[in-house]
């Protein structure tokens, strides 16, 4: 007797989003509350409360809106075995049109294609109405339409062009691995990895934002003199222009070994009051780098990629899990695909996990900086950062727990003014 792995898997899903909305109506009943959390009394305006507050409830709303579409349709596609009718459909066509559906590459790569037609189709509402409804009403949107379309087909234009030969690969692998399997596809996602980290930021990023080197100046040297004091391999430091997107900001480190980059967004910049904000800003992320933050997560990433593709071998012949999805036959992405929905509740629970290692690395990182001595300018970047990106004051405490990867705002700075925070690193 087959086992019902289609409806465990059912089951699960929706249990999770049952769960998942009983934190998403904790954390509403927190964004409702009409009062800032007492640390931030006299910290953050009554007027940017009120306004985060609007912004806060506003995606919330749309949240839930969103969620309960998104469920709907994955059950509906799982229950009514819609990936089974849309493989044969896949097929179908390619024959049609002259090409030898019996070739498995070419099979999925039509079957893939049609995927990305329906999800952007589907996500395109959600997307417009986010961006020019609830980010335009708050005045962070700086998208035109036009631009938004740009960069939709930009993406859409990169997809085709590194998809198939990246799927074609992993078809390859899985046909010949036999018992290295596992070895082998982790080691081809290490070196496509360590290839997207190096040419993301040279050819990919700059398709959608203009990266520019940060002028000469007392901020510049402030940088410079920083990274030199922590023996931090800077050879490159640039603006990016965010600002034509958004008015939300941010600031992130990338390169390998010697050949270490920064980049500031310019609402950084243009946020921040005075330049020691914006270093203790990058203090904060060198901290990362210095105790070796990057690292361990690049490695725990890499580890269970190895444990996913170990766990995928042992059932990737299994003909009753295909068949419980309505598949007759086993193809190699059709198998990857309905893995990761029996791995679900494993994935949420690593999820749980990482956060929690994410919210103690952002702790250590800010102790990091205030060693330096940037403990009132981070305290104020900070402030001045959840204030302008209109963060969410209140928060539910499971919310949090669950979901977020950085602490809550009255945390960090609670661990700011704490005297023993300078253990930490």
């Amino acid at each position: 007797m087959a086992l019902p792995y289609l409806e465990a898997v059912l089951c699960f899903m929706i249990l999770m989003y049952i769960f998942e909305t009983y934190l998403d109506i904790r954390q509403h009943r927190a964004l409702k509350l009409p009062t800032l959390p007492k640390p931030l009394v006299g910290v953050i305006s009554g007027e940017k409360f009120e306004r985060s507050r609007a912004y806060s409830l506003d995606k919330s709303k749309f949240h839930f809106i969103h969620e309960a579409v998104t469920i709907l349709m994955d059950t509906t596609i799982l229950y009514y075995k819609v990936l089974p009718w849309f493989w044969k459909k896949s097929g179908e066509l390619t024959t049609n049109v002259g090409l030898n559906a019996e070739n498995e590459i070419i099979h999925t790569l039509a079957f893939l294609a049609g995927v990305m037609i329906w999800s952007q189709i589907t996500d395109l509402p959600f997307s417009l109405y986010s961006t020019f409804v609830i980010e335009a009403k708050h005045g962070f949107n700086k998208q035109t339409i036009w631009l938004f379309i740009r960069d939709m087909i930009k993406g859409i234009m990169l997809s085709i062009l590194l998809g198939p030969p990246i799927v074609a690969a992993i078809i390859i692998i899985v046909q010949n691995g036999g018992p290295y399997l596992a070895i082998y596809l982790w080691g081809f996602m290490f070196a496509l990895s360590l290839l997207m980290m190096t040419i993301y930021p040279i050819v990919i990023a700059p398709l959608f934002n203009k990266f520019t080197p940060l002028p000469e100046g007392v901020l510049r040297e402030k940088i410079e003199k920083l990274a030199a004091s922590l023996n931090f391999p800077l050879k490159k430091l640039f603006v990016v222009d965010g600002s034509t997107r958004s008015s939300h900001s941010n600031a992130y480190m990338y390169g390998f070994l010697k050949n270490k980059r920064i980049v500031l967004y310019d609402t950084l910049i243009q946020q921040c009051s005075n330049e020691d904000e914006i270093v203790s800003v990058i203090a904060h992320e060198l901290g990362h780098w210095k105790l070796s933050h990057t690292v361990y997560s690049f490695i725990a990433v890499q580890l269970l990629m190895f444990l996913q593709f170990g766990g995928y071998t042992l059932v990737r012949n299994s003909k009753d899990l295909f068949e419980s999805f309505g598949f007759e036959d086993q193809p190699v992405i059709i198998g990857l695909i309905i893995f990761q929905h029996t791995i679900i509740p494993v994935q949420h629970l690593l999820s749980f996990c990482l956060n929690l290692v994410s919210r103690a690395f952002e702790f250590q990182a800010d102790a990091f900086a205030k060693n330096l001595g940037y403990a009132p300018q981070l305290r104020a970047a900070l402030i001045k950062l959840q204030e302008e990106n209109l963060s969410a004051m209140n928060t539910d405490r499971w919310y949090s727990a669950y979901h977020y990867s950085h602490p809550p705002l009255v945390e960090r700075l609670s661990a700011l003014e704490d005297p023993d925070s300078k253990k930490d690193n």
